[in-house]
Order: structure tokens, then C-alpha cells, then sequence
């Protein structure tokens, strides 16, 4: 099992994605094979002061970095020696198993798309978020920005996609897939989610528990959340944002102190042929080891497999 990081990417790199690699291997009675993309020099000089020597780690050297502003697609193309490039060349070639970013956003979608395909069936790939729940529980929601629009058939794979991940990944035995709408009954919505709530009720995949209204997504109403992503997105930005009034205001509460994206480190690309997770741009050492130890997760439980066969 060998995982790919991007060294370059995120507004701390390198230093913050080194201390996370050492966190990682600290942590893990057997942690996987690393594989660390970027300016060799810098790399091994950080893994000098912090005292880092592993058999577990490698590097291959890249001497672009794609900026967190740069456009995806035209970056991709122009720079061939970039970090993001060389790492989704590796993972598609099989020379590494999963690749793990906390760089510019569009571009490892793009290479997620493009590099390594989606996996067979699935009519657009999604990402998903963690939302913590008032009783302690922990809830999935996607799609959350990669597709602004949706068809009906489209979340109707996001709700077994996620509930392939919630069971594998979050440990919910029998997950209830809830659609996002304005209200409870049947029929209620747009076109969209009138449409849509038929193929979930009709899908013997998964567990349809009905509608569920905004009020409902921090409640314990339903594990897996499915809507279109603008609608997702918003709820994620008003989630995140839960998490920077309270320490704003100083306010000791350990339910706000989940929505912290550190606990989970990155987002997982739902849909493709192996596992890709993008971190925030501001991550820190915890955030890159826990995407570090998602991917070894998602490999080990052979998610991208498991989704493959339910939507078969």
C-alpha cells in the first residue's frame, strides 16, 4: 500500500504536511508506504530537523508547484512537472495506491476526472463532507460543490455511494439516506427533488428514510444527506463557519468543537477508480495525518471496490 502526498500544496507547505507524515507514522502501528511529491531538497532538509527517518518514506522530486489561484485545466497542462501533475501521473500508472492534496482545489478535481476516470457506472463523481450530529453522532452529506447541478439519477448514485462510505468508513451499520428538501412530505420541492424521491424510494441499495429539511441536517434524522452541490455547499460554508463564531466568542462547547476540519482532514472524491482526498488550503500537521490515514482506511476497506459493486 503505498500513498501519494502532495509536499507543495497548502498555504504551510512543506513543513506542515512533513509534521503531519511524522504524527502519521507516531501513530500507526503499521502505517502504509508514503510516497512525498515535491522539492526534494526542502523536503529532506524538514525531515532532518524534525528528526524523521522512516523506511516507510520516499520521495520523488517535482520542481513546479500549481498555485492555489491558477486555473485547473490550463495548470495541469502547462505544468507537467507540477507536484498535483506528477502525483495523478504516479497514481495512475499504479505506482501509488492513493493521492492526498491540500493544494488548489479545481486541479486535483480535474486530475481525479481525467486522470484516473470514474469508476464504471457512475455518471459524475462526488464529494462529500462530515457533519457532526447534536447527539454525537457523525452524518454524511454530498454532494457538497462538485456538481452545481444535478439530475435525478445522479443523486440517486450519490445515496449508495454514500452509504457504501458510511458503513465502511464511519461504521453505521445500516445508514438512512435522507433527501434534502423544504419540507417532509412527499412530492414537496423542485423539479429536482420531486423527481429524485421516487428513485430513492424505489432503491432497494439503500435505506430511504424520506425527506429531510435543513433544520433536520445537525438532528438525527438521517446518516447519508443527499442534494445537488450548490445546495451543499452552502450548508457546508454555514457549518464551517459554526466553528470559527464559536472560537470568535471563546465558547467552550465540545459539539462546536467537531466541526473542526482538522478532525477529519480532507475530502474524499466519491465515484473514481481509487482514492483521492483534498484538504483544506490552511491545513495543518493533524489534518494531513488524518487524510493520511483516511486513504489507508478507504484502501484497507477497499471502498472504491465496494461502490463499484453496489452500483453494479
Amino acid at each position: 500500500m503505498v500513498i501519494g502526498i502532495d509536499m507543495m500544496g497548502g498555504d504551510f507547505a512543506p513543513m506542515e504536511a512533513v509534521k503531519g507524515v511524522h504524527l502519521y507514522l507516531s501513530a500507526h502501528n503499521i502505517p502504509a508506504s508514503l510516497l512525498l511529491i515535491g522539492d526534494k531538497e526542502k523536503i529532506e532538509t524538514l525531515l532532518t530537523e524534525q528528526h524523521i527517518s522512516s523506511e516507510k518514506i520516499s520521495i520523488v522530486h517535482a520542481e513546479q508547484v500549481i498555485g492555489m489561484h491558477e486555473h485547473p485545466t490550463k495548470a495541469l497542462k502547462e505544468k507537467k512537472q507540477s507536484s498535483i501533475a506528477i502525483g495523478f501521473h504516479l497514481l495512475a500508472t499504479g505506482k501509488m495506491d492513493a493521492f492526498i492534496s491540500a493544494g488548489n482545489t479545481g486541479a486535483m478535481l480535474v486530475g481525479a476526472l481525467f486522470s484516473i476516470k470514474a469508476v464504471e457506472g457512475v455518471i459524475r463523481p462526488t464529494i462529500s463532507t462530515i457533519i457532526p450530529k447534536a447527539n454525537g453522532g457523525t452524518g454524511l452529506l454530498l454532494d457538497v460543490g462538485l456538481n452545481a447541478d444535478c439530475k435525478p439519477e445522479q443523486l440517486n448514485q450519490f445515496a449508495i455511494m454514500g452509504s457504501v462510505y458510511a458503513q465502511l468508513i464511519l461504521g453505521i451499520e445500516k445508514p438512512r439516506v435522507g433527501l434534502i428538501n423544504v419540507g417532509e412530505e412527499e412530492g414537496k420541492g423542485n423539479l429536482l427533488a420531486q423527481a429524485t424521491y421516487p428513485l430513492l424510494k424505489e432503491n432497494k441499495h439503500i435505506n430511504f428514510a424520506g425527506n429531510i429539511e435543513g433544520r433536520d441536517v445537525l438532528m438525527d434524522k438521517a446518516d447519508v444527506m443527499v442534494c445537488e452541490g450548490f445546495t451543499g455547499n452552502i450548508i457546508l460554508k454555514m457549518a464551517e463557519s459554526l466553528y470559527d463564531i464559536s472560537h470568535q466568542r471563546q465558547v467552550k462547547d465540545e459539539y462546536f468543537e467537531r466541526f473542526n476540519f482538522e478532525n477529519y482532514g480532507g475530502t474524499p472524491v466519491l465515484g473514481v477508480a481509487k482514492p483521492v482526498i483534498i484538504g483544506h488550503g490552511i491545513s495543518g500537521a493533524k489534518a494531513f495525518m488524518n487524510m493520511i490515514h483516511l486513504a489507508q482506511l478507504m484502501l484497507e476497506k477497499e471502498v472504491m471496490q465496494r461502490m463499484k459493486e453496489a452500483l453494479s
